[in-house]
């Protein structure tokens, strides 16, 4: 038995108002359902083995907290973030969700080492998809602090 810390993963919980059309949106984004944790009020759908989405109906997001659920057309409280392996794989993300009924809210970002897109899913909540050349990105940390 090892006494090193367990792996660190994330749980992003999102209340969502139509928990099917949720789970097909993120499917169609390449997320993978994990019906182990599921009912009929909630769905757990991972994009890798760290990080993981909790889609949850209004209902059984409530149950977590006493605080209002913002609109996430009209609010934001959290900007989602999601690395991909290169500028080509941010594209076909992003143009996976917006086939998928998403909406992009932000123009492009592109810094040359690092691009990025956005989607918004159905409920509104904004993901950020971005690749970054991180020896670039060093180089030119360093040539501007000299």
């Amino acid at each position: 038995m090892s006494n090193s810390p367990a792996p660190k993963m994330i749980f992003v919980n999102l209340p969502v108002k139509d928990l099917a059309a949720s789970i097909a949106f993120y499917e169609a984004v390449g997320a993978v359902r994990n019906n182990d944790f599921a009912d009929d009020s909630a769905q757990m759908l991972s994009f890798s083995d760290s990080i993981h989405v909790m889609v949850l109906t209004h209902e059984r997001f409530a149950s977590f907290t006493p605080r209002k659920i913002p609109d996430a057309h009209e609010t934001a409280q959290v900007l989602l973030a999601l690395s991909e392996v290169s500028r080509d794989a941010v594209d076909a993300t992003t143009q996976k969700a917006l086939a998928a009924g998403g909406t992009e809210p932000n123009p492009q970002q592109d810094y040359g080492f690092m691009y990025g897109r956005s989607f918004a899913d159905p409920d509104g909540h904004i993901w950020e998809v971005s690749w970054m050349d991180v020896e670039a990105a060093l180089a030119a940390n360093k040539e501007a602090a000299a």
